[in-house]
């Protein structure tokens, strides 16, 4: 019988890695022992966990900064245990969130250029785990929206912009939490977790809405995504360790859509999911899988490698069904519309006249007045409305650009005060060799 193949447009794909002066090089990739892709990447910055002593630490990286890193390259590092996990907002290019060993989460403005000095005061420091957090992930279209999961089982979702606590789902896992994923528009998450299921979450009801026992019966790590379609994704082990791909539908899970083994390889398939292509890219420790991608980063120990995947078309022309419309810099919902229960898609754009970053505002944190004795805000809806103090946090904003400016002026005068001594021991040299 003949072989039919599925035409595919990605079908005819190749990877080439670019060239070594393109990479980041000499970079101290964090060695914690921890499944997390350490890299996060935007349209203006590559971020990159690294090994830091007597703390945690991350780089942040202008994309154009390729080449060798010098090792006194300024990083990002406020906090106090390992770095686990980072993350991007999707709606500012220079706001980013970790997670740490030390059970806080830490939100970032980095300067508009990159880093000149390192940071070490984040815009908004957020405690409520009891134990290491290891994952945080920005609401995709609610504006200032995060969530975090630790390994105290809790997953916590804060308004960053009151730097308040407002959803605590903490009695819905018994075990860790490998991962967890929001749907297209926010409404729901879904998380994989150590006891074999998944579950999915209306975290604004506060209620698991379906759940799967042994959605993989190895006893491996596992994950769980949402497709754009409302399917979920997972990765895998079988009994037998092959590890397995398996595609379920949330209104009913009892058998899957659809279920693949790949290999028998030990390293856990980390998905990454482009909605806008309906691709997913697999990867893991040692190994990579691309179907299709404009650029992919690869860490290695010390170096991180853009990977550049090309479909071979024969025109020159804006290629719509490789770029269609994807979700833009603009938040379609303010946190406070979120938590009071509204719901929304991306707002996408264009990319056929390239990618035009959005004007990114400051983030500014109001936080409540912790001495008002008026009734505590509803965790699912009730919000506490500040406007008074957001020139306070203005001034403070200004505050502190005036004093990473004044340090940066500091640290110029000081190497030309070095400067100029050293020029002049050079010249009391040569007017001895001179006489």
């Amino acid at each position: 019988m003949r072989r039919v193949v599925r035409q595919s447009k990605f079908r005819h794909v190749f990877g080439q890695a670019v060239k070594n002066d393109q990479c980041y090089d000499d970079i101290r990739v964090s060695r914690v022992t921890w499944d997390s892709s350490f890299c996060a990447v935007n349209p203006r910055f590559v971020a990159i966990i690294v090994d830091a002593s007597g703390g945690g630490a991350f780089l942040v990286l202008p994309l154009h900064k390729t080449g060798r890193i010098d090792k006194s390259y300024p990083t990002v590092c406020g906090h106090t245990g390992p770095v686990l996990d980072i993350d991007w907002c999707p709606h500012n290019d220079q706001v980013i969130a970790s997670g740490s060993e030390d059970c806080t989460v830490m939100v970032w403005q980095i300067p508009e250029n990159g880093l000149t000095l390192s940071l070490t005061e984040p815009v908004v420091v957020l405690e409520g785990h009891s134990k290491r957090v290891g994952i945080v992930a920005w609401h995709p279209t609610a504006r200032n929206v995060l969530l975090s999961a630790g390994c105290d089982n809790a997953i916590i979702i804060w308004n960053v912009g009151t730097g308040e606590a407002l959803i605590n789902l903490d009695d819905m896992h018994v075990d860790m939490i490998y991962n967890v994923s929001w749907n297209r528009n926010g409404s729901l998450i879904c998380t994989a977790s150590k006891d074999k299921k998944v579950r999915v979450i209306d975290p604004r009801k506060q209620e698991i809405v379906a759940e799967k026992e042994k959605t993989h019966e190895g006893a491996r790590p596992m994950r769980a995504i949402f497709l754009a379609d409302g399917n979920i994704f997972t990765t895998g082990f079988s009994r037998m360790s092959e590890r397995q791909l398996a595609l379920w539908n949330p209104k009913n899970m009892e058998e899957p859509i659809a279920l693949h083994e790949m290999d028998t390889s030990n390293g856990v398939l980390l998905p990454f999911y482009d909605p806008d292509t309906n691709i997913i890219y697999l990867c893991g420790k040692s190994h990579l899988f691309i179907f299709f991608f404009e650029r992919f980063f690869k860490l290695h120990e010390r170096k991180c490698e853009p990977i550049i995947m090309t479909v071979p078309r024969k025109s020159d022309l804006f290629q719509d069904d490789l770029y269609p419309d994807t979700a833009g810099p603009e938040a379609a919902l303010e946190a406070e519309e979120w938590f009071e229960g509204k719901n929304a898609d991306p707002l996408l754009i264009s990319l056929k006249h390239g990618y035009i970053p959005g004007k990114n505002r400051d983030l500014k944190v109001v936080k409540k007045n912790i001495l008002d004795n008026k009734p505590a805000a509803n965790k699912k809806s009730d919000l506490i409305n500040a406007p008074k103090k957001a020139a306070d946090a203005s001034n403070t904003q200004n505050e502190a650009k005036l004093d990473e400016i004044l340090k940066e002026l500091k640290s110029i005068k000081d190497t030309i005060t070095n400067q100029d001594e050293r020029i002049s021991k050079l010249e009391q040299q040569m007017a001895k060799i001179a006489d």
